[in-house]
C-alpha cells in the first residue's frame, strides 16, 4: 500500500471517529424530554390515583390505560369467571352501562384471572361495559381499596373528583347502588 494513501486512510478515519464521538456525547448529554404522563386531578391520591397509572389489556388483549377514565363518575368491579356472585351480577351491571346511568358513569371490569378464561367469558357473555384483565395484581389493587380479604366482587364507587365515595363487599344491591349514583 502506498504510504501517502495509509495516511489518508488514517485521517479519514480519525475524521470519522471523532465525529461519531461528538454525536455520541451530544446525544448523551441533550435535555432529555420529562415523561409523559396523564395529569392526576387535584387531590388524587392513593388507590385511586395507583388505578389511573395502571395500563391494563383488555379481554382481546389490547392494551388500555386506565388514566383516560380520569374525570367521569366510575364505577370499578373487582371480578373472576369462577366467581358465582361476580357472574350474576353481570347482567345487570351491562344493564346499568348500557342505560341513563351509563351515560354519566363509567363501568368497568377487573378481571382476577387469566387472560385466557376472560377471553373466552368475555365471548360467551355480552358484557355492555369494558373488561380488563389483571390477574393477581388485581387482588392487590382491591386490597389498596380496603378489601383486606381480597374477598370477590368488589366494587369501589369513585367520584369524578377522583374521591372512594363507597366500597361494596359481595354481590351488588343495585337498589343501594343506585340510591348512591343519585349522590354522585
Amino acid at each position: 500500500m502506498n504510504p501517502k494513501h495509509l495516511k489518508a486512510y488514517v485521517v479519514v478515519g480519525l475524521i470519522f471517529a471523532a465525529s461519531g464521538a461528538y454525536v455520541g456525547y451530544q446525544k448523551q448529554n441533550a435535555p432529555q424530554p420529562a415523561p409523559v404522563t396523564a395529569a392526576q386531578p387535584a387531590g388524587v391520591t392513593g388507590p385511586v390515583a395507583a388505578l389511573y397509572k395502571e395500563t391494563l389489556p383488555d379481554a382481546k388483549g389490547v392494551s388500555t390505560p386506565l388514566a383516560q377514565y380520569q374525570g367521569k363518575p366510575m364505577l370499578v368491579n373487582f371480578w373472576a369467571t369462577w366467581c358465582g356472585p361476580c357472574v350474576q351480577e353481570m347482567p345487570e351491571l351491562s344493564a346499568l352501562a348500557a342505560g341513563e346511568e351509563g351515560k354519566k358513569l363509567q363501568v368497568i371490569g377487573i378481571g382476577i384471572d387469566s387472560p385466557s378464561n376472560i377471553a373466552e367469558f368475555s365471548t360467551k357473555y355480552k358484557i355492555t361495559y369494558p373488561v380488563f384483565v389483571s390477574g393477581m395484581n388485581g387482588t392487590e389493587l382491591s386490597r389498596q381499596f380496603g378489601n383486606s380479604q381480597g374477598g370477590l366482587p368488589f366494587t369501589v364507587l369513585i367520584g369524578a373528583d377522583g374521591q372512594v365515595k363507597k366500597t361494596y363487599l359481595g354481590k351488588l344491591k343495585f337498589d343501594e347502588l343506585r340510591k348512591d349514583l343519585a349522590t354522585l
